[in-house]
């Protein structure tokens, strides 16, 4: 299959999910409460372009392909960017949201980003079950770059961290992820090291991936011990000169055992050119290869990548440990989320460097589907619906968030014996129709400056 017809299925297959998933959330509410609804549009805003009708309701593909919308009768308050019907039919009272008690309404709007998160907590959910969960290594250090962020701190292979950033006693996980927000600034880190506590301080090297900044320590836990076997080698390296071949299973480096892949990359990276003695076991013949290790990208590599499926290190779960993991994956994300927005506000972070539009987004995943493949996308998946429905509940007119707020205002001025004119309602989402599409108009503007490197 060609490569940008995978890339194109992919953004259908992540952003098609995660919107419909939002707009069935209302939809099926909808219809529960015996609402009629007028027109479900899976793809796109605005004009009808064809479709077919199922009953009362008119499911579409629109123009704009700029997400998908759900029209109820009588709700005029997605009006402005939905399609006007030409033809109109009497409608029983009892079918119309307009008429419908607030607390119907209410639920209505919450279901698309109720919907959101649901699927944002069953994809870790089943991948749990199914594939067991990813155990969090202890903060032992097992492998640490020459030159790079900890080796220039003092940390050393065998280190226990003991402190990170003011956290004590943190996990693996942690480190990592309080790591990535801040690339290049200073924090305390404390390490055990011989049954003394050492007090260092490490700055996480800046790295830039589809145009977003972190920061990386550039050290990894101890693997414990794992197979150590050849997946694919890059023909332009030494290792394929070599004889080495995909499938070999790495035992010894120059007559050390290893035990796992960072013990491998560490005696590679000591070795800064000399030759290296590898035993392999091939076919369960054991072989003895010679090769050296060349600088590129600031390391020293002979030119392999270790086989993946051997290195997943996870432990099964029941029900319980896996709706503890989906639930620790999704407040994980909304804690760097949450972490990331704020140092946009206090102005630590540059808002270019956070936030990613529409072509940011697909720029992640297409690199990820040609990375992991489909099944590597369920958890960018997962980030964006749980990010929709979370924004989505902000108080910003034409998000549900906003229709909740407009739906406490009606409910306080009846309070009063007043109501909210339609006038006002179609001001208030014209408002937030131009919020919206200056939110839009500024993330496009990132997405293109990172792209054009400015």
């Amino acid at each position: 299959m060609p490569d940008f017809l995978i890339a194109i299925l992919a953004i259908l297959f992540v952003l098609g999910i995660a919107i419909n998933i939002h707009e069935f959330g209302h939809f099926i509410v909808a219809k529960i409460f015996g609402m009629r609804v007028e027109a479900y549009s899976f793809f796109g805003l605005g004009p009808r372009l064809f479709g077919f009708k199922v009953g009362h309701t008119d499911y579409r593909v629109s123009a704009i392909p700029l997400g998908a919308y759900v029209k109820l009768y009588g709700d005029e308050g997605a009006g402005p960017l939905e399609a006007k019907d030409a033809t109109h039919e009497p409608v029983p009272e009892s079918e119309l949201y307009e008429l419908r008690p607030r607390w119907q309404k209410f639920l209505v709007m919450i279901g698309g980003p109720f919907m959101n998160i649901v699927l944002a907590l069953a994809i870790p959910f089943t991948m749990a079950l199914v594939y067991g969960v990813p155990a969090n290594p202890s903060p032992i250090v097992g492998f640490v770059k020459v030159g790079g962020a900890a080796d220039k701190a003092g940390i050393k292979a065998g280190d226990r961290i003991v402190n990170f950033d003011g956290t004590e006693n943190p996990s693996w996980n942690r480190i990592e992820d309080s790591a990535l927000l801040i690339p290049e600034k200073q924090v305390p880190i404390a390490v055990e090291r011989g049954g003394q506590r050492i007090a260092l301080n490490i700055a996480p090297t800046k790295v830039t991936e589809n145009g977003q900044s972190g920061g990386v320590l550039e050290m990894a836990a101890d693997a414990g011990t794992e197979p150590v076997v050849v997946g694919s080698i890059d023909e332009t390296m030494p290792a394929a000169t070599s004889g080495l071949q995909k499938g070999d299973w790495i035992t010894s480096v120059n007559g050390k055992a290893i035990r796992n892949t960072q013990e491998m990359k560490m005696m590679v990276a000591e070795s800064k050119g000399a030759p290296i003695s590898l035993s392999v076991t091939r076919n369960e013949q054991k072989q003895e290869i010679t090769t050296y290790a060349v600088a590129k990208n600031d390391d020293w590599l002979i030119g392999i990548r270790f086989d993946q499926t051997l290195l997943r290190n996870l432990e099964p779960v029941g029900i319980g440990g896996a709706i503890a993991s989906a639930v620790d994956q999704n407040l994980r994300i909304l804690r760097m989320t949450g972490s990331a927005l704020g140092q946009v506000g206090t102005g630590e972070r540059s808002a270019k460097d956070t936030v990613s539009g529409p072509i940011g987004i697909g720029q992640i995943i297409v690199t990820t589907v040609f990375a992991s493949g489909f099944i590597g996308l369920l958890g960018v998946l997962m980030a964006i619906s749980l990010s929709l429905g979370v924004m989505n509940l902000l108080p910003i007119p034409m998000l549900d968030g906003g229709q909740i707020m407009v739906l406490g205002i009606e409910k306080v001025l009846s309070w009063f014996g007043k109501t909210l004119s339609m006038v006002a309602r179609e001001r208030i989402q014209l408002t937030g129709l131009g919020i919206v599409l200056l939110l839009m108009v500024t993330v496009i503007f990132f997405d293109v400056s990172r792209l054009l490197g400015k």
